[in-house]
């Protein structure tokens, strides 16, 4: 079951100031059912930067000591409504189908050190550091959200440039 597939059509709107109670929200549940094992709990992707145009869809990267917790982490999710979906062609970083009735959010889990959760970190830093940056980030998301209005795959590949370009400048690769 891919996440890409659940969009029937893309919506990019105006940074909404109610994101981060959203990601705290789904945050304090998920450290409660991890407990210890949870090291933290990021708020990555468009909604973590304030002032960013997005997707009003919450992406967490739930962070794990080890690799070797990952198994345990992901059966205690489970527990909760989180659907496993493995790693979606991204090694190092498994993610989760959203539980039944909530609204729409990603949680991906990732061990301590992880490429994937320093990517992730790297831009959404860099993003929150130049005004600039951000604005052309929403700029380019809006146009390529019209263009791929039912296509979320071609939507997500059309910024792999930029973000690869931001992530070189920031040393994350």
């Amino acid at each position: 079951m891919s996440t890409l597939r659940q969009y029937r059509e893309l919506q990019v709107v105006d940074y909404d100031s109610g994101w981060p109670a959203e990601f705290d929200a789904l945050a304090s549940r998920v450290r409660a059912c991890l407990g210890e094992m949870a090291l933290r709990v990021e708020h990555v992707g468009s909604t973590s930067v304030p002032g960013l145009a997005a997707k009003p869809v919450i992406d967490m990267d739930v962070v794990v000591r080890s690799t070797a917790e990952i198994p345990l982490a992901v059966e205690r999710l489970a527990g909760i409504g989180y659907d496993h979906e493995g790693d979606l062609g991204i090694p190092g970083r498994e993610a989760f189908w959203w539980p039944a009735g909530e609204k729409r959010h990603h949680l991906y889990l990732l061990a301590e050190g992880a490429t994937e959760l320093r990517r992730h970190v790297a831009f959404r830093d860099a993003l929150r550091a130049d005004s600039s940056l951000r604005d052309e980030y929403a700029a380019l998301k809006r146009s390529l959200a019209e263009r791929h209005r039912t296509d979320i795959e071609a939507y997500v590949a059309a910024k792999d440039a930029f973000v690869e370009s931001v992530l070189l400048r920031c040393d994350a690769k």
